[in-house]
């Protein structure tokens, strides 16, 4: 009876095996690579570009948060900053949409700043205004406090800065366990994670709605993927030991930060981060939009679009935009 039990239950995990990963190839089929692959010292990162009309007055890097990848960035926001002249990339960090992960310190956001840093030379920018959300804040911050000289000036939206009191759910801490891990995130995952899909993209809007078309325009099954997943998942159930380290250096950023949140987020805790920067950061600017949650950059793109462009506008009152790379970039510094 008990042999029975356990050829059964074989079976069974074996036929979630390849169900879930058949299934995954398929998300890759809907939602292909957008951009180009290029390869580090570290990893191999996806980047996806946008170009101004004519020469661009500085490079934009968009970097995204948790169980996401490149395009919940770009697709609000690309278009729209490339029409305001500037040169755009949005990366998928490291282990998530179709970026490698790291070899080492993998969930580090020190780390991944590192990593796409090095993308980014490698597609030829020299310095960059650098645009992170949410889990991306630890990154964004890394980048002002650790590449100081590559980074012009940080936008954080509805950031994660700073250790927070309480812990993480329970699927994150079980997916980034070394062998229970591997085998839910290969097996349980992915008909519980479609099948509370929909309910778990409302939660990261509210009390907006998810926006229609996002899952399409994003691509957002592709963070099902099982080592998609547990990338993330080891990501999230580290980050708290990181910040412990990372946070107490926050003070001593000396570029120019904005910061845009929502009043009504369920998702980070806006007092400890948000304004947690804006009283350590000399200099920093704080803006609270009434009624909007987690993504401000869904909700009001177009604030989000102008609070980037005015911080572009002090970084260049202030001398310190330098032209993007190439011969034809015009110089704004007088």
């Amino acid at each position: 009876m008990i042999l029975a039990v356990l050829v059964g239950l074989a079976a069974l995990l074996a036929a979630l095996l390849l169900w879930s990963h058949q299934k995954a190839r398929s998300f890759e089929r809907a939602y292909p690579p957008r951009g180009t692959c290029v390869d580090t010292p570290f990893c191999r990162l996806h980047l996806v570009r946008r170009d101004p009309k004519g020469s661009p007055l500085a490079t934009i890097v968009l970097i995204h948060g948790a169980s996401g990848n490149q395009a919940d960035m770009m697709a609000p926001l690309g278009d729209r900053l490339a029409a305001q002249g500037f040169r755009v990339f949005a990366v998928d960090r490291p282990g998530h949409g179709y970026s490698a992960r790291l070899a080492q310190d993998a969930s580090s956001p020190a780390a991944q700043a590192r990593a796409i840093r090095a993308g980014l030379e490698a597609a030829g920018v020299e310095r960059a205004i650098v645009v992170g959300h949410s889990w991306a804040g630890a990154v964004a911050t890394a980048f002002a406090l650790d590449h100081a000289a590559f980074t012009q000036g940080v936008v954080l939206l509805a950031p994660v800065t700073h250790p927070w009191p309480r812990g993480v759910r329970w699927y994150y801490r079980l997916a980034s366990q070394p062998v229970l891990g591997w085998l839910f995130t290969r097996t349980l995952l992915l008909p519980a994670g479609l099948a509370s899909f929909g309910s778990a993209l409302s939660g990261v809007f509210a009390p907006q709605l998810t926006p229609s078309g996002y899952a399409e325009a994003t691509g957002a099954v592709l963070a099902l993927r099982p080592w998609i997943f547990r990338a993330n998942a080891e990501d999230v159930a580290d980050l708290r030991e990181h910040l412990e380290r990372q946070a107490p250096r926050i003070p001593e950023i000396a570029l120019p930060v904005a910061i845009l949140s929502g009043d009504r987020d369920a998702v980070v805790l806006t007092e400890r981060h948000s304004y947690g920067c804006a009283r350590e950061i000399a200099g920093a600017t704080l803006e609270l939009l009434p009624g909007v949650g987690h993504s401000p950059h869904w909700a009001a793109p177009e604030k989000t679009i102008e609070t980037i462009v005015a911080l572009a506008g002090r970084i260049q009152s202030a001398r310190q935009i330098s032209p993007v790379a190439g011969p034809s970039a015009p110089s704004l510094s007088s």
